[in-house]
């Protein structure tokens, strides 16, 4: 196949089944980070974007993309939400572009079709691509795919270490890309450098893991009392038990890259539990998962097919920031985290497929290009507004306290403060550790002029954190947004009482 031709199947096949998210507007955290956040609402967001948490405010001092809140700003300038999700959509082609040349140049032709196509139309990647926020992944996707290229294809250390340095600005999930490199080095797909070669690589990529990490200190000093995002599964949970759970949540990954039928935009408690033993069947099947994968790269490796142990080694490597294991994060299992990792599956499926006859491989490929197409063009709509992504959640996680949470939240900005509380109070008895639930549910009941219950359930709020007082001023500041002053007032009184 002619390389023109190949590139245009691949780039068609990214764009035409997601081209449905042209349709959706603002969902889910679109409207904390872009529709009420003022960074993005100016042309100075261009720049104020590097000097500000991602979340904007003290909602959550850990998240630090300002190359991805500075393209908002940009795009907000245009005034239209089809506008962001056609530049989402781009960025998905870009990426998916990326890597069939990658796969073309190490593996061949036919395995480029397969790698790109399978990438182009894997349903675990709608919700960065239909989802504006996705866009962080989409970028540090595109920026890691393009230092690989640029270390192990051009033999370049300038460019490889701008792209690192672009990517880890995009998201920080992007840290993975010198390990990616070596990856690729290691299996031999391409030689090592040597030398002062190697040591230039080397140092390059510590330099820009510095300067990121000097930059980002500088900017979290404002935030003193701000708040640091666990996943509420790991609440309460000692150093092994959040391990234990984390190797339980990589059933779920594999799950979702190899068989993704059931998707779900969240998977809190109690969709998902916390593990407390190593004779907890989900440690198992994730302990199981975790083996299975080591002993695919191992037997990949010694049957001499580089590609492939290359693919299946970046599966886990580009998940491990993410996978809960040396650090918890805010977010136990997420579709999205697996947008980047899924690029290695997709280079490991296209060099095993390579070898086989025209005729069987063109109905495997059409099996997966229709069955992944029509299942992303059907998930793309879910995302459309917080309506659709609403019943969406009480669809797929009927049993997630967020769910009922989000629910709530609806509810309030609708005016609806009576089934606000409904939700709020579901919510709460589902999962109790989670004090905003509470503090939620009392701007609901402050809102309903009922101050005694309003104040019973500030006393759950303290008693699930007693040193959440931010959380106060959030929500404060939410119940102003809405108009509420009386709620707002109330709340933050009782913050400066605890103080």
């Amino acid at each position: 196949m002619a390389p023109r031709r190949l590139y245009t199947a691949v780039g068609l096949a990214a764009a035409v089944v997601h081209l449905g998210a042209l349709a959706n507007r603002y969902a889910l955290d679109d409207v904390t980070i872009i529709v009420v956040n003022p960074t993005v609402h100016t042309l100075r967001g261009l720049w104020m974007a590097f000097v500000r948490s991602y979340w904007g405010g003290n909602l959550n001092t850990t998240v630090f993309r300002p190359l991805a809140v500075a393209s908002f700003a940009l795009d907000w300038q245009t005034g239209s939400a089809a506008w962001f999700h056609a530049v989402n959509l781009l960025w998905h082609v870009m990426a998916t572009l990326l890597l069939t040349v990658l796969a073309r140049r190490w593996a061949g032709d036919v395995a480029a079709l397969a790698t790109g196509l399978l990438f182009a139309v894997h349903p675990v990647h709608v919700e960065v691509v239909a989802y504006i926020v996705g866009r962080s992944d989409l970028m540090a996707a595109c920026f890691t795919l393009l230092a690989v290229y640029a270390a192990v294809e051009r033999d370049s250390i300038g460019w490889s270490a701008a792209a690192f340095a672009l990517g880890m600005l995009s998201k920080e999930n992007a840290v993975v890309t010198p390990a990616l490199v070596a990856s690729v080095w290691i299996a031999g797909i391409r030689p090592a450098p040597t030398g002062r070669r190697l040591a230039g690589f080397v140092g390059a990529a510590l330099g820009v893991g510095a300067a990121y990490t000097i930059l980002r200190v500088l900017v979290f000093r404002q935030y003193d009392q701000g708040i640091t995002a666990i996943a509420p599964i790991f609440m309460d949970l000692t150093p092994l038990q959040i391990r234990l759970t984390g190797i339980a949540g990589l059933a779920d990954a594999v799950r979702l890259l190899f068989f993704p039928l059931h998707l779900s935009i969240d998977y809190s408690p109690l969709e998902r539990t916390a593990v407390t033993s190593v004779g907890d069947a989900r440690f198992l099947a994730g302990a199981f998962a975790l083996a299975a994968w080591v002993a695919l790269v191992v037997v990949a490796w010694r049957a001499r097919r580089p590609v492939e142990a290359m693919g299946v080694a970046w599966i886990g490597l580009a998940y491990s920031p993410v996978a809960n294991l040396v650090f918890p994060i805010g977010v136990y299992v997420a579709e999205r985290l697996l947008y980047l990792p899924s690029a290695g599956l997709a280079l490991a499926f296209g060099a095993a497929v390579r070898d086989l006859r025209p005729r069987p491989l063109a109905i495997l490929l059409g099996v997966l290009v229709t069955a992944g197409g029509v299942r992303s063009a059907l998930r793309v709509p879910v995302f459309r507004d917080n309506v659709t992504a609403a019943r969406a959640l009480l669809r797929d996680a009927p049993h997630s306290y967020w769910t009922f949470n989000f629910v709530g939240w609806q509810m309030l900005w609708d005016r609806r403060p009576d089934r606000a509380l409904e939700a709020f109070r579901q919510s709460g008895a589902m999962f109790g550790k989670d004090s905003r639930v509470y503090l939620a549910a009392a701007d609901a009941a402050f809102t309903l002029g009922r101050p005694q219950l309003a104040d019973s359930l500030l006393a759950q709020a303290d008693s699930a954190c007693r040193r959440c007082l931010v959380s106060y001023y959030n929500q404060a500041m939410a119940a102003r947004l809405r108009g509420d002053s009386a709620s707002a007032d109330s709340l933050v009184a009782h913050a400066r009482r605890g103080q």
